[in-house]
């Protein structure tokens, strides 16, 4: 009889036999109506793996309209300790259609490969894979018309804010990145190390403590054979970009909540950017707010100023 041996309550179920069950929360289907001012449609990345995604587009100019805008692009990864989550969450869906409207921005959130299934660093590599898509298929998807590839940002919650890391170093890495990435905005980061910090030891005793939740997280989505000093995990193993390399990596406006149990790590995301000689980092803390509260809370006035926040940097980097 399979029991189950890992469990998120209401998000997902882990079971000895291997078998994985998820629960979603309130989904949102994608319109091409204009709805609270912008439109969204779904798309196939890639087919075989699969990776799907989202776009969203602010509704700025009629159909009939013969010159057309060309906007920033902001990719999108979902957060969700790599295991769970969606674009068509409806949190995400309206926090990225007002995203799009607030900023004038498309949007393309990316619907990667969840673990334990599709163990890390296959969302890193569906990511990047979502990025090339997007270069290549910018005149033959109508959404992605108004798409201007010159501005191209990288944003992402928890988890996706993680993926932003890896995406981003990449580009760097990687001379035939289609794109040149402008600038990242990582939401609250999912970070970690076999040494706790100050922060996780005094909670690690707590009855419903986080850091057994993400250490759980980590444990179903690392590589076989690996542990939290995994190179995507540890920022301390993350050796993989030279010190000029580091000094080509892009804007990076890191976001942190003061409720939020990985705020911390945050801080410590951004003092390692500036470390490696990263032109231009800054930290930006909703205090009152907890851990990924715009996905939750995609109407509230802690959102609202999220929105605002991001669509500074995207005009102004």
């Amino acid at each position: 009889m399979s029991i189950i041996v890992d469990e998120a309550p209401g998000y997902i179920q882990v079971f000895s036999d291997g078998t994985v069950k998820r629960f979603s929360p309130e989904i949102a289907t994608a319109s091409a109506e204009s709805t609270d001012g912008f439109k969204s449609k779904d798309v196939v990345i890639d087919p075989s793996k699969p990776i799907t995604g989202r776009i969203y587009v602010p509704d700025l100019w009629p159909e009939t309209e013969q010159v057309v805008e060309l906007l920033p692009v902001l990719l999108y990864f979902h957060g969700g300790g790599f295991c769970v989550g969606s674009t068509s969450w409806l949190g995400y869906h309206l926090f990225l259609g007002g995203l799009s409207v607030q900023s004038k921005s498309v949007v393309v959130s990316v619907d990667y490969r969840l673990a334990p299934e599709n163990k890390l660093p296959i969302a890193y590599e569906d990511c990047y894979a979502a990025l090339e898509w997007v270069q290549k298929n910018q005149r033959a998807e109508p959404y992605l018309e108004s798409a201007d590839l010159s501005r191209v940002f990288l944003a992402g919650d928890s988890a996706g804010g993680n993926i932003v890391q890896q995406v981003a170093k990449k580009c760097v890495r990687d001379g035939n990145c289609a794109v040149k990435i402008k600038g990242i905005m990582p939401i609250h980061p999912y970070f970690g190390s076999e040494r706790r910090t100050a922060v996780e030891v005094a909670a690690e005793g707590s009855s419903g403590s986080s850091v057994a939740m993400n250490d759980m997280f980590w444990r179903l989505s690392l590589p076989e054979g690996c542990n939290r000093d995994f190179y995507g995990c540890n920022l301390e193993n993350d050796r993989e970009l030279s010190a000029g390399e580091w000094l080509r990596f892009p804007a990076a406006l890191v976001f942190v909540a003061g409720k939020d149990f990985l705020k911390e790590r945050g801080v410590m995301y951004a003092e390692f950017l500036r470390q490696k000689g990263v032109k231009w980092v800054e930290v930006v803390e909703a205090e009152e707010e907890g851990h990924v509260f715009h996905v939750f809370h995609p109407d509230s006035q802690a959102t609202r100023l999220l929105h605002k926040q991001m669509s500074e940097f995207i005009h102004g980097v």
